[in-house]
Formats: C-alpha cells, sequence, structure tokens
C-alpha cells in the first residue's frame, strides 16, 4: 500500500484526539502528568494518550527537544539507536529508532514517517510506520508498528506550556498482562518526566552544541538526501513476525519502578 503524506486533515484529527476526553478511560495521574487508554482497543494496540504540564519550559523548547536527534542521546536512556533516512518535503523526514525492553523480552525497532507543523503557538509532530527498501527487518530486534504516534505541544504563555503525547504502537508480540499494564503506570509517566527534565536542560546545552543548527525550523539547513513516496509502502503489521512473550514472568523481567519525579 503507498504511503500518503500527511496534510492539514491528519494533523487537525490528531489535536481532536489529544483534546477530546470522551471515550478514554484514566490509568495515572500524579504530579502534573496524566495517562488515558482508549477503551476499545485491544491490549496489544491500546491507545495511549498522555497530558503533562510543564511549568517553566516554552512550546518552542518542548518542539525543539522532540525534534533534536543530537540531544536525544543525553536524555534518551530507553534508545539504543536513532537516525535519519531521508526527507520527503520539508516538513516530512523519514527515521530510525531502536530501543530497549526489559530483559529478557527482545528488544524492538521502528522505520517511521515523520511529519510536522507549527500552528500559531502550538507545535504538532505525528509519525507512523513505514517500509523502506534499505532497511528491512533486522534479525536481532522485532520490528514494531506505530499506528499512529504524536505530539501536540500546546503553548500557555510566556513560560509555560502543555505536552500531549498519543500512542498507539502494535509491539508485533503476545506481551504478558503485567508488561500492559506497568506501561500506563510506570514506563509512561517516567518518560514524561524524563522530557521534562530534558527541556529544562536544553537551551544550556543547545547553546554549546551548534545553536543556530534547527533544520526542522529552516529547511535550509536540511542536509538529508531526497526521497520520494513511491519508494515507500505502508508497513502493515500482519506482514511482519509476531513473537510469543506471554509467558514471561514480571519476575523474569529486569525492569526498575524507579518513577522519576
Amino acid at each position: 500500500m503507498p504511503v500518503q503524506i500527511p496534510d492539514d486533515s491528519d494533523f487537525t484529527s490528531f489535536k481532536d484526539q489529544c483534546l477530546n476526553s470522551d471515550g478514554w478511560e484514566s490509568r495515572y495521574s500524579r504530579g502534573g502528568v496524566t495517562i488515558w487508554c482508549l477503551q476499545e482497543e485491544s491490549r496489544t494496540v491500546q491507545k495511549l494518550k498522555m497530558r503533562m504540564v510543564c511549568k517553566g519550559v516554552t512550546a518552542e523548547t518542548l518542539y525543539d527537544v522532540v525534534h533534536d536527534t543530537s540531544y536525544r542521546r543525553k536524555w534518551d536512556t530507553n534508545m539504543i539507536d536513532t537516525y535519519d533516512i531521508g526527507r520527503l518535503t520539508v516538513n516530512t523526514d523519514v527515521g530510525y529508532y531502536s530501543w530497549k525492553c526489559p530483559p529478557p523480552l527482545k528488544n524492538r525497532d521502528f522505520v517511521t514517517m515523520r511529519s510536522w507543523l507549527p500552528l500559531g503557538s502550538d507545535y504538532l509532530i505525528i509519525n507512523s510506520s513505514v517500509k523502506h527498501p534499505q532497511h528491512p527487518p533486522r534479525k536481532d530486534l522485532v520490528r514494531a508498528v506505530s499506528v499512529l504516534t504524536g505530539y501536540f505541544i500546546q503553548s500557555n504563555g510566556t513560560n509555560c506550556s502543555t505536552l500531549y503525547y498519543l500512542t498507539q504502537v502494535d509491539p508485533r508480540g503476545s506481551l504478558p498482562k503485567w508488561v500492559v499494564n506497568r506501561v500506563s503506570q510506570f514506563v509512561a509517566p517516567k518518560a514524561m518526566r524524563k522530557i521534562y527534565k530534558a527541556s529544562v536542560k536544553y537551551p544550556e546545552w543547545k547553546r554549546k552544541h551548534n545553536p543556530s543548527l534547527k533544520p526542522w525550523l529552516y529547511p535550509e539547513q536540511n542536509t538529508l538526501p531526497c526521497i520520494t513516496a513511491a519508494e515507500l509502502s505502508v508497513q502493515r503489521a500482519d506482514s511482519l513476525e509476531n513473537i510469543d512473550e506471554s509467558s514471561v514472568g514480571e519476575d523474569r523481567a529486569a525492569v526498575s519502578d524507579d518513577d522519576e519525579t
């Protein structure tokens, strides 16, 4: 199936999902972070939505942090590797991301098409999985599928913002129920707070690391090779290996319950 580059209606739909409360069940609310799960979704492809108020951080800074691959290597401790593959338009590219799962679960990776849109003082970033002929699934990782994942960053004045993160991911595996529960109770809140902490420190870090280099704001700085939508296809979950990890017990997994504040 050929890919469709997101248009204004896709961004509007994503923003509406972030702001709409119909059908969303609260799973977590503490320390400024709220997490909901869409009730209709099945366990393996559940849709999660998170919201965090970021005091002392502007929407512009959050937007930079989410985009800046070099800085992500500093704060994203779950990441194994990430890199950009190519650009389709001035606000759409294709990239790779792999991350660590708690042993003995297998690590996962994605190839996604990402699009972004500044909207007044707010910002939107959305992605979904695609297939790229030069980046097939690897034997040492499980290729997961992002059905829809993204950020809505809302400005709340001169030095405050709200971050929404919405994700629907098929991990391509029969995961044990405790893993699914732990994502909403521990992993997701911790990840949101990491973004917040990283955003607080970003202005100082950026001043020392190519402060004028922001290709997500200035397309003329983008040196990625151009690719076309015809080179890509939609990554369907049923075309990938589906592994059974449902028997992995919680006592066997090296998972930290450290819920950072």
